[in-house]
């Protein structure tokens, strides 16, 4: 999976997990609600883009 999204995406990832981490050591339960934010949106867009290739016959 990593390869697929080169070196911005994973520069993005890190950066988000350094966020996370930031937030974490000032409240465990906020970082903890974000990360749930942010996987839900990070699946709703997964989803979306596999129906919008699977309507261009892409997947």
């Amino acid at each position: 999976m990593l390869r697929h999204l080169g070196p911005l995406g994973i520069a993005g990832i890190a950066l988000l997990l350094v966020g996370l981490v930031v937030i974490a050591y000032e409240s465990l339960l906020v970082a903890a609600g974000l990360a749930l934010v942010l996987l839900g949106l990070g699946l709703a867009v997964k989803a979306l883009v596999s129906s919008v290739f699977r309507q261009f016959g892409m997947m």
